[in-house]
């Protein structure tokens, strides 16, 4: 018996994988069929479990009622801004504070490190009045450069270099005459690729998936990015459903492939440097 269930135990482990895994994908299903039926079928009962034909439909009211491909076009610029501009900063934070000796760097970065423990609704009104006194209320600026040197992207992009990028590597191409600059270009940033493609995975994601943000400093419905654009078809009254779950299919799709092709890039990135 002993045996048997030693036998048993993994297949017991699988299947509970396996529920878990429809536990957590039965609301993208869902999501996508919904996006492909009408309202009234979506709360019919019981409700539709295949895929419908009126996704043409959705997507007229969808259109109709949004400009949602501008939409969706804001949000891919912010998302690609604020990506290259936080592996830019954070890359240039993190081998500073791994290879650079300095007053006050602990200090510094201990303040760095403390931002991280502030709630994120406590900058709402701070930064709604810095982007007011800068005049970028309404401008897609407002929301990359703000966050381009994010606490946690610093801390990843140091912990990388101090594991992963021999000190004497650097001290050696100094002695050879390159400049800090050329140190950087030429030897800190290809050695960084894993940790740079998972930052900005993740920095990218949670651009995307950005609400508060928009939420503060957009006042037209022109420059609002997916996540405000689609909240804005949510009434108490008259909300398209279906052509809400259309919006937000095409706005998941994205990150849906975006993971999938580097799911592999971002475990042995975040894994990378965790034992010396």
């Amino acid at each position: 018996m002993r045996r048997q269930a030693q036998h048993m135990a993994p297949w017991a482990a699988y299947c509970l994988v396996g529920l878990g895994t429809l536990i957590m994908l039965a609301p993208f299903y869902f999501m996508f069929v919904f996006a492909t039926h009408s309202r009234s079928e979506i709360f019919s009962l019981p409700p539709p479990m295949w895929f419908g034909d009126d996704l043409a439909n959705n997507l007229a009211i969808l259109t109709k009622r949004l400009p949602f491909w501008r939409n969706l076009g804001w949000s891919l610029y912010v998302g690609i801004a604020s990506t290259l501009l936080t592996l830019l900063f954070c890359s240039m934070g993190g081998y500073a504070f791994a290879m650079f000796e300095f007053r006050f760097k602990k200090a510094l970065f201990a303040l760095v490190m403390g931002t991280m423990l502030l709630p994120s609704f406590m900058n709402m009104i701070p930064s709604f009045m810095i982007m007011d006194l800068l005049g970028w209320i309404d401008q897609p600026r407002a929301l990359y450069i703000p966050g381009a040197a994010s606490a946690f992207g610093i801390f990843l992009m140091r912990q990388f270099v101090g594991s992963a990028i021999p000190r004497e590597l650097v001290e050696a191409a100094r002695m050879d005459g390159c400049s800090e600059l050329g140190i950087y270009a030429r030897i800190v940033l290809p050695l960084l690729k894993p940790a740079l493609g998972t930052l900005g995975l993740i920095t990218f994601i949670a651009s995307w998936n950005n609400f508060i943000g928009p939420l503060v400093v957009m006042r037209s419905p022109d420059m609002y990015t997916l996540p405000l654009a689609l909240r804005s078809l949510q009434s108490p009254v008259d909300t398209e459903w279906g052509a809400l779950m259309a919006g937000s299919a095409i706005a998941t799709l994205p990150l849906i492939v975006l993971f999938v092709l580097c799911s592999k890039q971002l475990i042995s990135g975040l894994t990378v440097g965790a034992v010396k």
